[in-house]
């Protein structure tokens, strides 16, 4: 299937193929109910040594010098995401404080996790949160595909194909051997991508990574479990659980990824980013697809990864407070 989809030019072909295949066995009931934790840090992981190494130093000083659209940019897009979560408060027996968890993008684990803490209901806010980046990831390739001409390249350029795999292999354990348990001890959102990202780049910017990038078998097996992971938690139970809150939340998901897709391309002509990497740079989760996407494309993906942390500590910063005082005005409701 990654096959099939690399001879059509789909963007991060094992992603989708992992993301389809995990989703028909989770509707068949014969998936696990989710991918071991060594194997998701592992690919995560991969991915951020992917981007680390092919990081440029123009790249991120140009991003400084456009801090303010980025800035304004990467917040607006957070508050196209809380503002529908509100508006999926007017469903019956959902509050506006769960629509707000449940739609807010940028960290749907995170969410999930302190959704009762906050007093939301967190079935509907994990089910959705996933549905979320369920479709993200399952729109992202076909859209960076039709409407900006994306293409699939191997990652690294020129450098995956003069640089010895072993190279890159060993340059992959080192940064995963060093940037994992950074990432740990930080304690930063998405520590096992940003850990190994911070090490490879410092390779790179150093000129100690020698040109090198992982094998591609590897970064392929990464992305299949970044899509299979996304598509395992779709059950049959789970959506039942939730199912009279599907058909606003699939609106209000696909409202939330048009208007960031429009903020992507005012991203574009502010920043001189191309309509590809403005659409990636703002695109509402799904992270790690995104930038699986971006590097299969071959666009800047410093300046993709830039905004989608930015979002992400953006949100970290924001959304307990708004879903405190949301809880504080409106209470909970329910979804039994």
């Amino acid at each position: 299937m990654t096959f099939g989809f690399g001879a059509l030019g789909v963007p991060s072909p094992a992603l989708f193929a992992g993301l389809l295949v995990g989703t028909v066995l989770a509707l068949l009931g014969r998936a696990p109910k989710a991918v071991p934790q060594p194997a998701t840090t592992g690919a995560q992981a991969v991915i951020g040594v992917v981007i680390g190494l092919i990081a440029q130093s123009d790249t991120l000083a140009a991003v400084a010098r456009g801090w303010l659209p980025v800035l304004g940019i990467g917040l607006a897009t957070l508050l196209a995401s809380m503002g529908a979560g509100l508006l999926m408060g007017v469903q019956r027996g959902v509050s506006p404080l769960t629509g707000l968890l449940a739609l807010t993008a940028g960290g749907a684990s995170g969410l999930v996790a302190i959704s009762r803490e906050l007093g939301g209901d967190e079935r509907v806010v994990a089910v959705v949160q996933y549905l979320r980046v369920g479709l993200v990831t399952a729109t992202m390739p076909v859209v960076a595909t039709l409407a900006f001409g994306a293409q699939h390249s191997p990652p690294g350029g020129e450098a995956a194909a003069t640089a010895p795999w072993y190279l890159g292999l060993g340059v992959l354990a080192f940064c995963c051997a060093v940037g994992i348990p950074l990432g740990v001890l930080t304690r930063v959102p998405a520590g096992a991508l940003l850990g190994p990202m911070v090490v490879a780049l410092a390779l790179a910017l150093t000129g100690w990574s020698f040109g090198s990038t992982p094998p591609s078998p590897v970064v392929d097996v990464a992305y299949a479990v970044i899509g299979w992971q996304a598509g395992v938690r779709f059950t049959r139970e789970s959506l039942r659980t939730v199912a009279r809150v599907l058909p606003l939340a699939i609106g209000l998901v696909v409202v939330i990824i048009g208007a960031c897709a429009a903020l992507g391309v005012a991203l574009s002509h502010l920043t001189g980013a191309t309509l590809l990497e403005g659409y990636l740079a703002t695109t509402p989760g799904g992270i790690y697809a995104v930038l699986a996407t971006a590097i299969s494309a071959g666009t800047n993906v410093t300046f993709v990864v830039a905004m989608q942390v930015l979002r992400v500590v953006l949100m970290l910063l924001i959304a307990p407070l708004v879903a405190r005082l949301a809880g504080r005005r409106w209470g909970t409701t329910g979804a039994d």
